[in-house]
């Protein structure tokens, strides 16, 4: 079980149990990070039976019981569920933490170790930009969050020697803009449900799928239908827009991963199924060539909320597909990913302060090559040794409570 020294004068013994698709825990104790191996996704439940075992064999070899467990913002995940009955067990405290924060506090604290040499010395205070990219994560407006920018202000290096009572500030400053899961996790399982509610929010629609032919006398959702008749009868297809006119059991989500599941159904790569946890992203990354040039990433900014708040518009991506679809798929495919590493470090570059230190990346989406690359060609910080994805969170959500204050 992998280790990393964490000098820090916390007496308490942590316990983390990470997410739920991809098991795994962390321990702090006597100033070192204990990392455990992946367990796999918890869903199966001899996974889970296996998690469960080792968590409670680790702490019967170390002699130690956890005075605080930390668990996933999602309120139905098994681990937090458990997580629930552990602190009542051990009389711990139970703490949730939201998912893209942990994410991005992974990629914090592998840097800030990894580099603890490099530090200066004296105490100071930073503003640090994280940017998270998945699949699927709760959100704090009990939203699907998935493509998430956050600013961390008053954030100090080195984390190893806080000042006592310091406590930084998170803010959401930026997300992809919000799409909707027809079905809510249904649309997971069949990407073409993502790609219905996307094109029924493209304006005018006017240009017949092969080319540039009007589509004379043919109504919005006769278009639609034409790109996804090959998944759904008719009346299949006309229950499914009912209940997105309905907004019946549609849930938005502001999900990367769904952006590029309904990317990679579009241009023909993926079927409306899904074999294996990352299917449609990996078959579009590994179809992908060289992006054309042609389009820009379209920010827009929701003035509605407390702050300033970016929106990286993914319904102009798809306005862009659509009138581009008879050109080279592949070329399309790459354009879509850089679309999506572009907008997320244009929305970084608006946010930059005489304070900012860093900019981290974390998240599954973090592994994909074409994103990734992009972002760390732009300084952008990004995991090596810990997961990216959610195998890593664990380790995250220990980062983001020692590096934090709490009572």
């Amino acid at each position: 079980m992998p280790l990393f020294n964490y000098q820090q004068k916390n007496k308490k013994i942590i316990l983390a149990l990470g997410a739920e698709s991809t098991g795994n825990f962390s321990v702090y104790f006597s100033e070192k990070i204990y990392f455990s191996e992946d367990f796999g996704d918890l869903l199966d439940e001899k996974n889970f039976k296996n998690f469960q075992k080792s968590v409670l064999n680790f702490l019967e070899k170390n002699r130690i019981k956890p005075d605080i467990i930390l668990t996933d913002l999602h309120p139905l995940y098994k681990t937090t569920l458990w997580g629930e009955k552990l602190a009542k067990k051990f009389k711990a405290k139970h703490i949730k933490i939201q998912h893209h924060i942990a994410h991005i506090f992974s990629s914090i604290g592998e840097y800030a170790i990894s580099n603890f040499n490099l530090q200066a010395k004296k105490l100071k205070s930073y503003k640090l930009i994280g940017i998270a990219c998945d699949g699927t994560g709760y959100g704090l407006d009990r939203k699907i969050w998935g493509g998430e920018i956050f600013s961390i202000s008053n954030f100090q290096f080195p984390i190893f020697n806080k000042i006592p009572n310091s406590k930084f500030k998170i803010e959401r400053i930026g997300h992809l803009e919000n799409q909707i899961m027809i079905g809510g996790d249904l649309a997971i399982k069949e990407p073409a449900r993502m790609l219905i509610a996307i094109l029924a929010k493209i304006p005018n629609l006017k240009f017949h799928p092969e080319g540039d032919q009007p589509l004379a006398g043919k109504s919005q959702k006769d278009f639609i239908y034409k790109y996804v008749k090959k998944f759904y009868a008719r009346n299949q297809f006309e229950l499914l827009y009912c209940q997105l006119q309905q907004n019946f059991n549609c849930i938005e989500t502001s999900s990367t991963g769904r952006i590029l599941d309904a990317v990679s159904i579009l241009l023909g790569f993926c079927k409306n199924e899904r074999n294996y946890k990352h299917e449609p992203i990996d078959l579009l990354e590994k179809n992908s060539s060289k992006p054309y040039a042609d389009i820009k990433p379209k920010i827009g900014i929701n003035y509605e909320l407390r702050i300033t708040n970016y929106e990286l518009l993914t319904t102009h991506l798809f306005e862009y597909l659509i009138n581009n679809i008879h050109r080279d798929k592949k070329r399309l495919a790459a354009t879509a990913q850089l679309y999506i590493a572009q907008g997320l470090y244009q929305i970084t570059k608006k946010l930059q302060a005489k304070k900012l230190q860093a900019v981290f990346f974390a998240g599954g989406i973090a592994n994909n090559k074409i994103i990734s690359n992009y972002l760390k060609s732009k300084g952008v910080i990004v995991s090596e040794k810990i997961p990216r994805g959610d195998a890593g969170l664990s380790f995250g959500q220990i980062i983001y409570f020692l590096t934090n204050s709490w009572d």
